[in-house]
Order: C-alpha cells, then sequence, then structure tokens
C-alpha cells in the first residue's frame, strides 16, 4: 500500500451534472486548488470511458493533481492512474491490489459500520463511508450513516483514513471533519454551477484549512 497525504477536499467528477467533459472539471477543480481528484463515470462505454480517463488524465498530471479513477480496475491499469475507487460490487480490493502492486492508491467504498469495519483489514490505502447526510448525487442511495456512525467508524478504525461522503456541504462539513474524517469527497457542492466550479473549491478548501 502506498502512503500519501490525503487532502482534506475530495472532489469527484461529474458529467451529468456540470455537462463537462471529465477533463475541463479536472482543470477547473485543480485551478481552485484541488490535488486529488475522482473520476465518476457511471453511463459511458469502456471505450468512451477511456478516451475520457486518458484526457482527464493528462490534464491532471500537467497540474500535478493525482486522479483516481472510479470502479474501473482494467481503465485505471491501462491508462497508468494513480489510484483507482472500488464499490462494494467491484472487483475485491485484494485482486485490484495482486494487479496494480503497491504503489498504486486504492479506495473502498463502505456503506454501514460494520462494512467500514471491516473494510480497514483490506489492503486499501483508505476508505469511503457514507451517505454521512441525504444526497442526490447518487440514484438509489443506501441509508444515512449519519454523523454518529462516523464517529463509530473512527473509534474502531482508528489507523485508516477515511473519506466521508454523501450530502457534504461547507455548512455540515466541519461537523463531519469533527467527527473523525480525514477528507470530506463533495459532488454537488461544487459541481451544480459549472461556471463556479473554480471559487467553490477555493473557498472550500480555504474553510476547511481553518482549525477544528
Amino acid at each position: 500500500m502506498t502512503h500519501f497525504p490525503l487532502p482534506k477536499l475530495y472532489p469527484i467528477t461529474d458529467a451529468r451534472i456540470t455537462g463537462l467533459s471529465h477533463a475541463e472539471q479536472v482543470a477547473r477543480l485543480s485551478e481552485g486548488g484541488a490535488t486529488l481528484v475522482q473520476l465518476r463515470e457511471k453511463h459511458l462505454s469502456p471505450r468512451e470511458f477511456y478516451r475520457e480517463a486518458e484526457a482527464a488524465l493528462r490534464v491532471a498530471h500537467e497540474r500535478g493533481v493525482r486522479l483516481i479513477i472510479n470502479d474501473r480496475v482494467d481503465i485505471a491499469l491501462a491508462l497508468g492512474a494513480d489510484g483507482v475507487h472500488l464499490g462494494q460490487d467491484d472487483l475485491p480490493p485484494e485482486a485490484a491490489r495482486e494487479l496494480l502492486g503497491p504503489d498504486v492508491i486504492i479506495g473502498f467504498s463502505t456503506h454501514n459500520i460494520d462494512q467500514a469495519i471491516g473494510a480497514a483489514r483490506l489492503p486499501v490505502d483508505y476508505i469511503a463511508i457514507g451517505p454521512i447526510f441525504a444526497t442526490l448525487s447518487k440514484e438509489n442511495p443506501d441509508p444515512v450513516v449519519g454523523i454518529d456512525g462516523l464517529r463509530r467508524v473512527r473509534e474502531q478504525a482508528s489507523h485508516m483514513p477515511i473519506v466521508a461522503i454523501g450530502g457534504i456541504t461547507e455548512r455540515n462539513a466541519r461537523s463531519v471533519i469533527e467527527a473523525g474524517a480525514d477528507a470530506v469527497a463533495v459532488i454537488s457542492a461544487l459541481l451544480r454551477e459549472p461556471s463556479s466550479i473554480t471559487g467553490r473549491t477555493h473557498e472550500f478548501i480555504q474553510f476547511l484549512s481553518r482549525d477544528v
């Protein structure tokens, strides 16, 4: 596994919200100060996904940004992406680690306390837990974990970096960090106004940089 600085803001791209290519989203997010971005795409063919990811990775590396590919270990491997983020129904993390080697970032989604605690024993670099709050960014979201659930995961998985996701905005992000999250994954709060992505990213990073 790799040891890397997990930034407090973890943006995730969404072409349906923005109407922008993933490469353009990465560019705007990086201009706002993002240093790690997850490319999330659920609706393209593998070939189309590959082309989008290839362009986004080029932009990311030109700007010193690490790019995490959602779900697709094959595309992450083919492109030499910085990492992959796996869901509960994707390739098992053990198999992904075997394919990708020790230096590629692997994240893993969990949706309840038991899953998160179990995932802390897997060969992954961080776990995501959520939704912390109700969210509109995901079709058929899982039940809300809540701040108390996040706090319990932090207590039981003290060594594992945790990314909180689901309904996180500037208004509630501080409570999420206080509950033990190392980072907050944000989609709608950054992307819902495409012309403001850079500014919103900068503001969110500044907000998270204040002492908690």
